[in-house]
């Protein structure tokens, strides 16, 4: 029987690491099977099939940023109902969870369908990469339900402080996405198609594989299709505690996407130059990443069970951890960028010029984003979610978007200035995080149910 792990007591660190090491396993894991795509398109394919899985790929991203930024409302909410003990409620939760995300992949589903051509004209996808474009698009569009499915199954078991199964089936997800892009791309030259197709299949795969481990194992607690139903207070939690974070999200992404859209004006390299970078930075900020899921889960049950002391201890240990991590990818991006974009656009020399002018602006991000994602981890735990939003889109809408279009006006043109949008971003970010923090933990000084206001 699949059990749920309690976090509010014993002690913090082990835990933490243990709990995060799948998490970051899964991650990786994710990254690989997007990186291959390119790998293989890039090995396989043209320049012009490179920039069109990079930007429809960023579309996806988005798309996929939206559904975790939402789901992270049931990850919240589970371990709030788990440090609370309530855990009759859980199934509720999560069949809540599972209506409000099978219609949610419908509409997307219609939306994309209809609207990948002007989706591809809006990015100013290059003239030779828009046809494949709108294929990648309408490919993974299709199989979208799948895409929410998945990611909303690994969001349910982290809510349950399980991270193992998410890493099982992601492991063998990308195991199906690596053996399809090499044999529809590399053995039957599908290109931009084979490695949509390739995509979709692979998570299709994982979310059987997941449904299969819940009906083999069960849960330690009540759930079945009676459960699946939406019940007004969890869609209302869980759309107030996931919605400011879907929407920083899809902002910041969309932010990303006017990035994209900008190289992309500037041509076919460039665009193809900025997706390895790109797919490369998913590697980079693998360890913030797998610390920021984790802490919100962790931080979670210990707000739930009103142990403050416990998730300040549960955000140094993170701190700790992720800045030492990002100190060597700091150091890697800058010195060795072009033999990590070489590694997916081997004997491109143009494309690998371009992707390591972006790197070495992003080195400087790295270091940035490793103490930033800790305290947004943090606060999605304590359920400040609004704020999480709030200093997101101000990153990305009064800094990364204006600064990336007046360095694009710049004579030469430099991909390192418009890289360096990015850090620019996460230093004001950081900041307000800090200052949120200071302001959070003195009003906790004076009234200790201050976090639960």
């Amino acid at each position: 029987m699949e059990k749920t792990n309690n976090f509010t007591e014993g002690p913090i660190t082990l835990p933490l690491i243990k709990f995060a090491l799948p998490v970051l396993g899964a991650l990786l894991l994710q990254s690989l099977y997007g990186g291959v795509d390119m790998w293989v398109v890039g090995n396989f394919g043209t320049t012009a099939d490179v920039s069109a899985v990079n930007t429809g790929s960023w579309l996806m991203m988005t798309i996929t940023q939206v559904i975790i930024g939402l789901s992270m409302g049931t990850t919240i909410l589970l371990g709030q109902m788990i440090g609370m003990k309530r855990e009759d409620e859980l199934g509720d939760v999560m069949g809540t969870g599972i209506c409000l995300f099978a219609i949610l992949g419908i509409i997307v589903t219609v939306i994309i369908e209809i609207m990948a051509n002007p989706i591809a004209t809006i990015m100013q996808s290059p003239e030779e990469a828009f046809a494949g474009t709108v294929l990648y698009l309408r490919i993974c569009g299709a199989g979208l339900l799948f895409i929410v499915a998945y990611n909303l199954l690994g969001a349910l078991f982290r809510g349950l402080g399980n991270s193992r199964v998410p890493l099982m089936t992601v492991a063998i997800a990308c195991v199906i996405n690596i053996a399809g892009d090499l044999f529809l791309v590399g053995g039957l030259k599908m290109g931009v198609a084979g490695a949509a197709i390739a995509t979709v299949m692979a998570q299709a795969f994982s979310v059987i594989i997941s449904l299969f481990i819940i009906g083999k194992r069960g849960l330690s607690f009540e759930f079945g299709i009676k459960n699946i139903r939406i019940i007004r207070p969890h869609l209302k939690a869980t759309v107030k505690l996931g919605l400011p974070i879907a929407f920083q999200d899809t902002l910041i992404s969309i932010s990303f996407l006017v990035v994209t859209a900008i190289v992309n004006s500037l041509g076919v390299t460039a665009s193809a130059g900025i997706g390895v970078a790109e797919k490369l930075c998913g590697f980079i900020m693998l360890v913030p990443s797998a610390i920021m899921q984790s802490m919100a889960a962790f931080v979670a049950q210990n707000i739930g069970a009103g142990k403050w002391n416990r998730a300040l201890n549960t955000l140094r240990s993170g701190l700790i951890i992720s800045v030492a991590a990002g100190i060597v990818m700091a150091y890697f991006t800058y010195f060795h960028g072009t033999f990590m974009a070489s590694l997916f656009a081997a004997g491109k020399d143009d494309v690998i010029a371009c992707a390591y002018e972006y790197l070495k602006a992003y080195a400087f991000d790295t270091l940035l984003v490793s103490g930033m994602f800790c305290f947004v981890g943090f606060f999605n735990g304590c359920g400040r979610t609004r704020f999480v939003m709030l200093q997101g889109i101000t990153g990305a809408f009064l800094v990364r978007i204006p600064f990336s279009f007046i360095m694009k006006m710049r004579e030469p043109v430099s991909l390192f200035w418009i890289g360096m949008a990015t850090p620019a971003s996460s230093l004001l970010q950081l900041t307000l995080c800090l200052l949120y923090f200071a302001y959070v933990s003195g009003k906790m000084k004076k009234d200790p149910t201050f976090i639960h206001t």
